[in-house]
């Protein structure tokens, strides 16, 4: 009996005994099958946040730069000389010699070229006999009106026959002064035999030769020589009329051509056209450049720079951060939520790399660089500011 409660005893210890291991292989599995589920879920969140992260592209952000109160506007323009003058032949003959080559430099009165005119020259002797056969004519009937009044005072002849005397007297009186006109303007044109330098100045073109036929076709006919003066120039630039306002007397600014890169030169407003020219919408304004070394020439081509006062500075941005659609020019601007808003702005100046936008755009705006094709109103993105500031 004693060995069978015994026996009973050690049955129930080891069930028990059984009964807890397998509660407790029973936790460990409940515990090892949570962990795993646990360990699923995290990596699941993890995955799906990695996709999210993914799917929200990072973009390169910056903020606008303050415009300068004082714009530079870059224009080009052509320099012409303060005169200019093409020379014609007045008179009728050949070229019997030059004197001045292009590039010489000649004062006023200079002779430049010699005409022979032979024509010329025996119509001036025509024209002299023709004035002595005057004198004389007007010698005689002086002499015989002065007679025929003598005359009249005796009665030997008639108050009729002493006027006709008297008539012809004045009669050659003015045929002497026609035949000294005539005389006078042959020998003014004697005087165009003589090509000379209206001004100082240089030679800019000679565009004849000894022996060459030369005609008085006055300004329609071929220019012999021209003559520029060079001390100053003349500078024209069709300036915008957005700029017009901007250009006023008293404003200055430098010029550079190209064969003296690095070096500029002034140049002071005088005056504009005060008209747009319909078909570019620009207005022609003239400045003045010393030229007192001619280190410039009449023709040349320059790029003129202004710098032009703001009352209010515009905004600079880089190009690359322009966004190009059918809208019209827009940027991406990133709010504090981090979605996109495309602004659209107006291009005040595009100086190549950077422009300047006049409206459309706050200072503190944060602005996508270089923004992605795909991008949208409404688009949540992660900035990120260049420089790290």
């Amino acid at each position: 009996m004693r060995d069978t409660a015994r026996l009973r005893e050690l049955q129930k210890r080891s069930l028990n005994k059984l009964k807890w291991t397998g509660l407790v292989v029973s936790v460990i599995a409940c515990a090892i099958v949570a962990q795993g589920i646990y360990s699923r879920s995290s990596q699941l969140k993890a995955v799906n946040t990695w996709t999210q992260e993914q799917d929200t592209p990072t973009v390169s952000v910056l903020r606008p730069v303050q415009g300068q109160p004082l714009q530079v506007l870059e224009l080009p323009g052509y320099l012409q000389a303060y005169f200019d003058a093409p020379i014609h032949a007045r008179v009728d003959g050949y070229l019997l010699n030059w004197n001045h080559d292009i590039g010489d430099h000649v004062k006023k009165g200079e002779v430049l070229a010699n005409i022979d005119t032979p024509e010329l020259d025996q119509e001036l002797g025509k024209g002299k006999a023709d004035l002595v056969t005057a004198q004389a004519r007007l010698a005689l009937a002086k002499v015989t009106s002065s007679r025929w009044q003598s005359l009249l005072k005796s009665d030997a002849v008639s108050i009729q026959d002493a006027d006709v005397k008297l008539a012809s007297y004045k009669a050659q009186q003015a045929l002497v002064q026609a035949a000294q006109a005539n005389v006078d303007r042959l020998q003014s044109l004697e005087a165009f035999k003589h090509i000379v330098a209206p001004f100082d100045g240089v030679v800019t073109a000679r565009k004849t030769d000894v022996g060459a036929l030369i005609s008085a076709g006055g300004t329609a006919g071929q220019a012999l020589f021209s003559v520029s003066d060079v001390h100053k120039l003349r500078l024209y630039i069709r300036v915008p009329q957005v700029y017009l306002a901007d250009i006023h007397p008293g404003l200055t600014a430098k010029l550079s051509v190209p064969e003296y890169p690095g070096h500029s030169f002034d140049a002071t407003y005088v005056n504009s056209a005060n008209s747009v020219n319909d078909s570019s919408g620009t207005v022609l304004v003239e400045m003045l450049v010393d030229n007192p070394h001619e280190d410039l020439k009449p023709g040349d081509y320059a790029m003129v720079r202004f710098q032009i006062r703001i009352d209010h500075p515009s905004i600079v941005i880089p190009a690359s951060c322009l966004i190009f659609r059918s809208q019209g020019m827009q940027v991406a601007i990133v709010g504090a939520d981090h979605h996109v808003h495309l602004q659209s702005i107006h291009i005040a100046q595009d100086q190549g790399n950077v422009v300047t936008i006049d409206t459309g755009l706050n200072i503190n705006d944060l602005i996508v660089d270089k923004p992605m094709d795909s991008l949208a109103d409404g688009d949540t993105v992660v900035p990120k500011l260049e420089g790290g500031k």
